[in-house]
């Protein structure tokens, strides 16, 4: 392979053509990837501890925000090291590993994105059925479903983007190995590359996505039918953080992997790669649950505990 005879290195622009923007940068990425961790750690605590977050959803939530650390974790603290230092380089096997763990959690989110839809679907459109339906074991097997495709669904583009021959020095403008910067980095055919991202797309995003948006039209469907505007109300707010995350993540996503490539510049790119990235894992404990009123009152009760001791 391409590998085997010469050292393959790749160069992580970053942002590095802002000028005097790396202190800047340094501090904003340092400050997002810090509330990132800090926020959904408290998000971990609070629904570990506490007996009124011990459901389904919290369950699912606490997942996500464990996803969040780690998925943020894999870019974040090398993209600061290269602000502080300017030193982006990468060997072939580091920037293969960034982008094998990258993929795994990319697929893992919007897995569990979608069983937390179908969670919705059932505590709105099947009010009585909810705790027989998602009971233990089924949020266990899901939530572990959820991570095992994340791993099976990562192989097809990190193994095609592995076999593609690349030059022994190589100057990636992102600020990790994302694969479609890695794909314009590609001696020859990249078809590989090509093909791997459409099968990714239509087999993993797109099938997740066309169940999330079958769930939220039974949801609608059934708050319309619901007569009192309270209960219209009520049955909606349990819904539309979830709803709020996921359209925000879905529109960034396909804006910026499945639009026509001459059509999205490297520096827009960039930028909507860091709202996805680290922008909504930021915002997920916010959104999801501070300001719940079971979030509120399980911090009230942790906080009153910990002062009468």
């Amino acid at each position: 392979m391409h590998h085997e005879n010469i050292t393959v290195e790749f160069f992580i622009v970053g942002f590095s053509n802002i000028p005097n923007g790396q202190f800047p940068l340094f501090l904003f990425f340092l400050l997002v990837y810090i509330l990132t961790v800090l926020g959904n750690l408290v998000l971990i605590v609070l629904i570990s501890s506490s007996s009124l977050l011990n459901t389904p959803m919290y369950f699912f939530l606490h997942n996500l925000s464990s996803l969040d650390i780690v998925y943020t974790s894999v870019t974040c603290p090398k993209l600061i090291q290269i602000s502080v230092t300017n030193n982006g380089i990468m060997s072939f096997s580091q920037c293969m590993v960034q982008l094998s763990f990258f993929v795994v959690f990319w697929n893992t989110e919007y897995f569990l994105l979608t069983v937390m839809a179908y969670d919705r679907y059932v505590a709105i459109c099947k009010p009585l059925h909810y705790t027989m339906i998602m009971n233990r074991r089924l949020c266990i097997m899901a939530a572990a479903g959820t991570w095992i495709g994340g791993m099976l669904g990562s192989l097809t583009p990190t193994v095609s983007t592995a076999m593609v021959t690349y030059r022994a020095f190589n100057i990636l403008n992102h600020f990790y190995c994302d694969i479609k910067a890695l794909e314009t980095l590609a001696i020859g055919n990249a078809s590989y590359i090509q093909n791997a991202i459409l099968v990714h797309g239509l087999l993993c995003v797109t099938t997740s996505f066309i169940c999330i948006l079958v769930s939220y039209c039974y949801i609608i469907t059934t708050i319309l039918k619901i007569r009192s505007r309270e209960g219209k109300y009520k049955a909606f707010s349990t819904c539309a953080s979830h709803l709020s995350m996921v359209s925000m993540f879905y529109i960034l996503l396909f804006d910026l992997y499945f639009r026509p490539k001459s059509t999205v510049s490297l520096s827009e790119g960039k930028v909507l790669t860091v709202l996805y990235v680290y922008i909504i894992p930021l915002l997920n404990p916010v959104v999801y649950s501070f300001r719940n009123r079971e979030v509120k009152e399980a911090r009230r009760k942790i906080i009153r505990n910990v002062v009468h001791k």
